[in-house]
């Protein structure tokens, strides 16, 4: 909840005789961490918020946007804070504070308020505005889901596809839940490509329940065919429940003012916060995949556990790599596609502390981890040199490209726009709809090897000479979708659209925008492979 901002004070003039008062209780100081580190976070291929919670007397948030950290300080969901300079949600940074293990999430927010406004000036303010919002409903019938006993632990947990090969449906089984938490669970769920606003509880249910719940993959649509299960459909068919986007004033968190570099981190930080010890599995076994079981990995605050995945997966997500480009590894034998392997690793666990709930272990701890175990296990012995690798360069043909308000957040985001115009519900082969507001032509090149998975594989070089921001949609259909309705080959810049509707990236990028995407050979890092065995050592 959002700590309250202002206060009401009143004032009386009394025309009595003076008598005894009573003493203004002095106000309870705001607590701090007893130190921090803030740092821009180091470069990722595919960067995402990881942490956010107090592990022993660490806390720690890692590639975090300014408005991942005013989200999680407030409380609030990102769609709720407005305002604020362009970089908000594209410089990212590394916190790691140290508190009490017994202090509260609440007093963790408040800690974590006090850092912002402390390292980065943060000035924020409430306000209203008019926003929407999906109201999650009790649909005509009554709920249908049981109240649950209580005798089970608050989870709502991924339940893996027990029919060999991948599934295009997702399902997880939620016990002890609220409806505000379910509400809260269908942003933080993959639920992409159907819910781009908060979601909030409507339905005056109070009490904890116990359901299930399975839909589809947005992108898997067309795939299921006429078995697809919508967000939408699973919520009214499966629980009795529906989303309904309404769009009213709304409480919002207006960012008056922030510093893009923090207040340098206090002298001797190192003795006050010296780094813990390399992150390592304490126990971990290995063994080679049940053949045709499907492949899955869960990862919780101790273990991950693995199940079906090639070796070549593994190693390009240990070192950071683009798993879909076979050039960034050198030396790998045809095996590490092949062979898939069982995981199953733990970490000691801290004891549990009453009120604190750990989550999924952070990224930025699991891929050092990762690396250290195949490296022992498999005898790899590797090093990362710049060799000539396929890229693209960016280029202007006959660019339609609509100037942006140079004052606008810079982001990018699946979905429709403003004017909510949607081609994916009309060809379902469009799948990927990208919505990108106040950028550069640089910043269109990282997005697009993020987002252009199956097209493009590094960094976009800039060649269009275009100066400015700009807005822009663009649609276009996934990889796999295109091979499959020409040839099975990886798409390339010449590749066009299909009579079925698919469209390739870069026939999109040249109708859509009026650009090119130029392939050229250009000299990157690669990882390459100097010795690796194909058995591991013995568990």
């Amino acid at each position: 909840m959002m700590r309250a901002l202002a206060s009401l004070t009143f004032l009386a003039a009394l025309s009595v005789p003076a008598i005894a008062q009573t003493p203004t209780p002095t106000p309870t100081p705001t607590p701090k961490f007893e130190a921090a580190d803030v740092h821009i976070s180091p470069y990722r291929t595919f960067p995402y918020k990881g942490g956010g919670w107090l592990h022993g007397d660490r806390y720690i948030l890692h590639q975090a946007t300014m408005l991942d950290l005013i989200s999680t300080a407030y409380g609030v969901d990102e769609t709720i804070v407005q305002g604020g300079p362009i970089w908000l949600e594209t410089d990212r940074f590394d916190v790691i504070a140290k508190a009490p293990p017994t202090t509260s999430k609440s007093d963790i927010k408040l800690m974590l308020q006090a850092l912002l406004a402390e390292r980065f000036h943060l000035v924020v303010h409430t306000g209203s505005k008019p926003m929407p919002a999906y109201m999650l409903l009790v649909a005509k019938d009554k709920p249908k889901f049981s109240t649950s006993d209580g005798t089970a632990a608050a989870s709502c947990r991924y339940q893996a596809p027990q029919t060999p090969g991948p599934s295009p449906n997702i399902t997880f089984a939620c016990h002890n839940t609220t409806m505000a938490t379910l509400a809260q669970k269908l942003r933080d769920w993959p639920t992409a490509g159907y819910i781009a606003y908060p979601v909030i509880d409507a339905t005056n249910l109070k009490d904890s329940y116990d359901f299930d719940i399975k839909w589809t993959y947005f992108g898997a649509l067309q795939q299921a065919g006429a078995d697809a299960i919508t967000i939408f459909n699973a919520l009214q068919n499966e629980l009795g429940l529906k989303l309904d986007l309404q769009t009213a004033p709304r409480s919002v968190l207006i960012v008056d003012s922030v510093d893009q570099t923090p207040t340098p981190n206090v002298a001797g930080l190192e003795k006050i916060l010296p780094p813990p010890p390399p992150p390592q599995f304490d126990v971990a076994t290995i063994k080679p995949a049940t053949p045709d079981a499907p492949s899955h990995a869960t990862i919780t605050s101790s273990q991950v556990d693995v199940r079906g995945l090639p070796l070549k997966f593994l190693i390009t997500f240990a070192w950071d790599l683009n798993p879909n480009n076979s050039e960034v590894l050198v030396g790998a034998p045809k095996w590490l596609d092949s062979d898939r392997f069982d995981i199953l690793a733990k970490v000691a666990e801290d004891p549990p502390i009453p009120g604190q709930t750990g989550g999924q272990m952070d990224t930025e701890d699991l891929r050092p981890m990762i690396r250290a175990l195949l490296i022992d296990r498999f005898q790899i012995k590797a090093h990362t040199e710049d060799r000539p690798i396929t890229a693209y360069t960016l280029i202007a043909v006959n660019p339609r490209l609509k100037k942006a308000d140079p004052l606008s957040r810079t982001h990018c985001t699946e979905g429709p726009g403003p004017d909510g115009k949607d081609p994916r519900t009309t060809n379902p082969m469009l799948n990927r709809l990208l919505t990108c507001q106040n950028m550069t032509m640089a910043q269109i090149g990282d997005e697009l090897q993020r987002s252009a998975n199956g097209y493009i594989y590094s960094t976009v070089k800039d060649g269009t000479g275009i100066k400015g921001s700009f807005d822009f949609t663009l649609s276009f259909s996934s990889a796999d979708k295109v091979q499959a309705s020409t040839a099975p080959t990886t798409p390339s810049a010449n590749s066009a659209s299909d009579p079925s509707g698919a469209l390739s990236l870069f026939d999109a990028v040249n109708r859509q925008l009026g650009l090119k995407l130029e392939k050229e050979k250009r000299s990157l890092p690669v990882l390459v492979i100097d010795h690796i065995e194909e058995k591991p050592t013995d568990n």
